[in-house]
C-alpha cells in the first residue's frame, strides 16, 4: 500500500457561487474540487438528481476509493453486487477496484457529496459527460478516456435488475 502525500499548502475555498455547474435537471452536477487544487489528495463534487435519475452507470475505479454523502433525499448505490439505499446522513465508501454506481431512488430526489481519494483530474471527465448528453460526441467516446479518468466501466445484472 503506498501513501499519498497531498503537495498543497493553502486552503482550498470554493464558494458556492463560484462552483461550475454541469447538466441540468434531472442530473446537477457542481464541480467543486479537482485533484489538482488539493494537491492530489482528493477531488469532489456535488451531484443533485431528481425523480428517480440516474447518477454513474457501474464502473471502478483502480485506484482511488469514492465516498457518497447523502445530503438531502434517498439515494440508490450499488456496491459490489449489493444494492444500498442511502437516506440523508448516510454514508457509504467504495473501495479501488469495487464495482458501485448511483442513482436516486425510484420516485425520489437525491442530493450527494461525492469524493474521490487520491484526487484524479475529474471536472474534464464530467464536461465529457455533457458533451456526450448534448451530443456532441457519442457515448462510446468514454471508453477511450477510461485510463486518463481511472474510470472503468462494466455490467452489472444487479445494477440492471434494480434499475430497470
Amino acid at each position: 500500500m503506498s501513501l499519498i502525500v497531498p503537495d498543497f499548502d493553502e486552503s482550498v475555498l470554493v464558494r458556492s457561487a463560484d462552483a461550475e455547474v454541469i447538466g441540468r435537471a434531472p442530473t446537477t452536477i457542481r464541480l467543486l474540487a479537482d485533484s489538482s487544487s488539493t494537491g492530489g489528495a482528493l477531488s469532489t463534487q456535488r451531484v443533485s438528481l431528481t425523480n428517480g435519475a440516474d447518477g454513474a452507470k457501474p464502473h471502478h475505479h483502480s485506484r482511488s476509493a469514492e465516498l457518497f454523502y447523502v445530503l438531502d433525499g434517498t439515494a440508490q448505490l450499488l456496491s459490489g453486487e449489493q444494492l444500498v439505499t442511502a437516506e440523508r446522513g448516510d454514508l457509504v465508501i467504495v473501495p479501488p477496484g469495487l464495482a458501485h454506481a448511483f442513482a436516486a431512488a425510484p420516485g425520489e430526489d437525491a442530493d450527494i457529496l461525492i469524493v474521490i481519494t487520491p484526487g484524479v483530474e475529474r471536472f474534464e471527465y464530467f464536461r465529457h459527460l455533457e458533451r456526450i448528453a448534448y451530443g456532441k460526441v457519442p457515448p462510446e467516446s468514454l471508453l477511450e478516456v477510461q485510463e486518463l479518468y481511472d474510470t472503468y466501466f462494466l455490467n452489472s445484472e444487479a445494477w440492471s435488475k434494480a434499475r430497470g
